[in-house]
Parts: C-alpha cells; sequence; structure tokens
C-alpha cells in the first residue's frame, strides 16, 4: 500500500501552516535541550508545558489539514522530524538513567564478548574497571540485577560503544537514525498527514532522540516485516520479525499476525533467527529471561486495570484473570483478521489492550502503539500520548522523600487514565454513528 492521494497536493497555504507549526516546536525543542543541559533534572511543571506546546498544535494541523481535505507535504514533514530529533540529540536524556545500564552493556559486551551472567554490582569493588566506566556503574539503577534487555538491543548498544565509549550520544544517533527509517516505512502505509501525528509527537521525540530508549528498535523491524509481507517478500519477513522479537517480547504479540497467510517454512525462520540470535549466549553467560521473570513477577509501575484489580483480588489473580482476558481479545482479533483483506494488523489495539493489563506502564512503552495508531488514528491513542507523560511525577522527580521513588502521588492515575478512557468514548461514539450512517445509506441505496 503506498502513501495515501488526497487531493492534487498540499496548497500553499497549507506549506506555509506546515512550517509555521514545525518551526514553533522546533523551538520548543530546543527550549527543552537547554533545560536538559542544565544540572538537575527540569521541572516537572515546565516539562509539560512544553510537551504541550509541541503536541497541541501538531493536533491542530492535522484537523486543519483533515478540514480541509489536503495533503501535508511529505519532504517538509519529515525533515521538521529530523529537526526535533537533532534537538533531542544535543539535549540528551533527563527523568531517565536506564541509559547507564545501556553504556555499561555495550562495555561488557565489546569486554568478555557478552553482556550478560554477572550483575552490576559484582564490579563496585574492580579495579580493572575504568574510572569512566565506574562513574556509568554507580548510576545504574537495580545493579543487584543482570542485564533485562534482549540480544539485537544488545548488538546496539555494542555499536554504541565501539562508535563512543561511555558515551550516550552514539546511541541517540543510531537510534534517532533507525526511527527516522521508521517514519520512512510509515510513508510507504499511510499518508504524511498520518506520519505527521507520530514523527511530530512529543513522547516519540523525548522517548528515542533525548532519552535515547531502543524499543524502537523493535517497533522499526516490526513495520519493514508489514511493508515486506505487502510485497509478499515472506523471507525477509520473516527475519525482520525474529530480529524484532529478539529486541523485546512485545513483538511476539504481533509476529503471528503479521504471519497470518505466510507458509509454514516462514514460520520456521522466523523461530530460527529468534533462537539464532539468543543460543550463543544461552551456550556462554546466559540471557536476559533471569531479570525479565523477576521483572514481570514483582514489578510494578502506573499500571491501570492491573492496579485496580490486585486491590480487589490479589495479584495472582489478577495476572490470571487480565491475562486470561486479553488471551481471549487476541484469538479473536486473530480470527477475525484472517478472514479479513487487511494487511497491517490494529497493532493499536493488540498493544492498548495489553498495556492496560500489564502490571507496568512507561511512556516508552507506547512507541509500540504509536506508529499503528498512526496508521489508524484515534482520539484515545494521541490523548494517551500526551497524558501517559505525566508518570514521570514520581517522588524521585518531585524531590518528595515522604514518598518512594517511584511511587505516584494518589491523584496521578486518575489524572492520567481518565482523559484517555473519555478519548475511547468518543471514539466508540463516532465509530457506531459511522456504522449506523453507512447501515442508513446501504438501506436508501437499495430500496
Amino acid at each position: 500500500m503506498s502513501a495515501l492521494n488526497e487531493g492534487a497536493g498540499p496548497s500553499a497555504a497549507v506549506r506555509r501552516w506546515t512550517d509555521i507549526v514545525g518551526f514553533w516546536c522546533a523551538t520548543v525543542y530546543c527550549a527543552l535541550a537547554f533545560l536538559a543541559r542544565q544540572p538537575g533534572e527540569p521541572e516537572l511543571l515546565l516539562f509539560f508545558l512544553l510537551a504541550a506546546c509541541a503536541g497541541l498544535p501538531v493536533f491542530i494541523l492535522y484537523f486543519y489539514a483533515s478540514g480541509r481535505g489536503e495533503r501535508l507535504p511529505l519532504g517538509r514533514v519529515f525533515l521538521w522530524a529530523a529537526v526535533f530529533r537533532i534537538c533531542g540529540l544535543f539535549g540528551g536524556p533527563f527523568f531517565e538513567d536506564d541509559f547507564y545500564r545501556y553504556l555499561w552493556d555495550g562495555y561488557r559486551f565489546a569486554i568478555t564478548g557478552s553482556p550478560y551472567g554477572v550483575a552490576p554490582e559484582a564490579f563496585f569493588a574492580d579495579p580493572a574497571v575504568p574510572q569512566l566506566f565506574q562513574r556509568i556503574l554507580d548510576q545504574i539503577n537495580n545493579p543487584e540485577l543482570l542485564t533485562i534487555y534482549a540480544p539485537v538491543t544488545q548488538f546496539i548498544f555494542l555499536l554504541s560503544y565501539l562508535i563512543q565509549p561511555g558515551g550516550v550520544t552514539a546511541l541517540q544517533v543510531i537510534l534517532i537514525g533507525l526511527d527516522l527509517v521508521t517514519i520512512a516505512l510509515l510513508f510507504r502505509l499511510t499518508s504524511a498527514r498520518n506520519v505527521m501525528l507520530y514523527s511530530w509527537c512529543p513522547l516519540v521525540v523525548k522517548e528515542i532522540a533525548f532519552t535515547a530508549h531502543p524499543d524502537g528498535v523493535g517497533v522499526c523491524l516490526l513495520l519493514a516485516a508489514i511493508v515486506l509481507s505487502e510485497k509478499c517478500r515472506w523471507k525477509s519477513t520473516a527475519v525482520c520479525l525474529g530480529m524484532a522479537a529478539g529486541v523485546k517480547v512485545f513483538a511476539l504479540l504481533l509476529v503471528p499476525l503479521v504471519l497470518l497467510r505466510a507458509a509454514p517454512r516462514y514460520w520456521i525462520l522466523s523461530g530460527a533467527v529468534f533462537a539464532g540470535l539468543y543460543s550463543p549466549f544461552i551456550l556462554s553467560s546466559g540471557t536476559d529471561i533471569e531479570s525479565f521473570a523477576v521483572f514481570a513477577r514483582e514489578w510494578e509501575f502506573n499500571s491501570a486495570l492491573f492496579g485496580l484489580f490486585s486491590v480487589a483480588l490479589g495479584v495472582i489473580e489478577s495476572k490470571f484473570i487480565l491475562g486470561l482476558g486479553f488471551a481471549t481479545l487476541w484469538i479473536s482479533y486473530a480470527l477475525k483478521y484472517r478472514k479479513s483483506s487487511g494487511t497491517i494488523p490494529r497493532g493499536d489495539w493488540i498493544y492498548g489492550a495489553f498495556l492496560a493489563i500489564s502490571p507496568v506502564i512507561n511512556p516508552w512503552y507506547l512507541l509500540w502503539l504509536l506508529p499503528f495508531a498512526a496508521v489508524f488514528p484515534s482520539a484515545w491513542a494521541w490523548t494517551a500520548s500526551l497524558f501517559i507523560l505525566a508518570s514521570y511525577v514520581t517522588g524521585l522527580n518531585l524531590n518528595d522523600y515522604a514518598m518512594g521513588p517511584y511511587q505516584h502521588p494518589v491523584w496521578l492515575r486518575p489524572l492520567q487514565f481518565a482523559p484517555i478512557l473519555m478519548a475511547a468514548g468518543y471514539d466508540l461514539f463516532h465509530y457506531r454513528r459511522r456504522k449506523v450512517n453507512g447501515q442508513d445509506r446501504n438501506q436508501t441505496e437499495a430500496r
């Protein structure tokens, strides 16, 4: 499917407003980069104000172009997306310390041939660790745990180390480059107007360009697989899917759907690629599976349905009931999708439902959802892209020592999830109205 054609081309007014909004957003991201470079973390309220200033004009431009039935200029959408990410490159991470683990893993991979097998805390008193990496080691969260990052991300960390040992800039450049590939792939799947929603999204810019979260690598591989599957290039599709699963297990939610119409040998190939990524580490030093099991068993942060269910039913019972419900929904959708003529699975629905039941909802998890929300725009997904940033209101970022470092104020989750629920209700109302109107037209035409 090529990009949608809406009219003859962007008018001068639309091109002008695209540049105005792009320049405005670039100014906002420059301000955010300046704040990120200052000692300490940016003020939360100022960050939210800047995120709103960068996000709301994008929605206004989207509705302006939609109302006129016009395309946005593809080149300008891509150019400004690149500019925003360059601002993030100069800004650097804030509200996050995960990147220290990425840098440490890259160092361990380069020095020993594997990032797995030994937890960072084992090196606290090791004089063989260079001073630069001792400082990085001191900043790693949960140093008693082995790394939780899968093989493909580890190769990204290794490449970053080889370019710039102990520096986050090289990692940012790699991830920004892959995110620009994601944007280019989206242009193959939907209109420039829809792609703008993803490529100009404050959450995406913050989590990839500023903070260097590697989830975008898996998303890039997933979209590449979908584009290839539309051309029936199943071998390449299978390889991309196996590699996407080697970034994060999230990819496994869509792998079977993309391969649903492929021959069994391509399922085997995808599994072989996945196994091939893990097998050298399994045979030598171990993998991320041990820490992933701890994460799945013990961690809770910013949960939605799980938080409610666990209070009433307990942790184990809640996981069982919600997991069973999600599995039922997934199977129902897979059966429906198999009978349809669609070539792009509803990753927004799949990942949205999965995050709704998950014990942990970090903002960067939405990187898996938002590309599909660009292909299938909805109010709830893009509302979530703004309000989920409120999860950074923690005891640590509030400097409130009466709270736990990752504890939220009691009012925060209602503030996050109520607008998303309202937007979902809006989507449902308009979906039903369009369905009824469509039925009415069909009945009129029949008469």
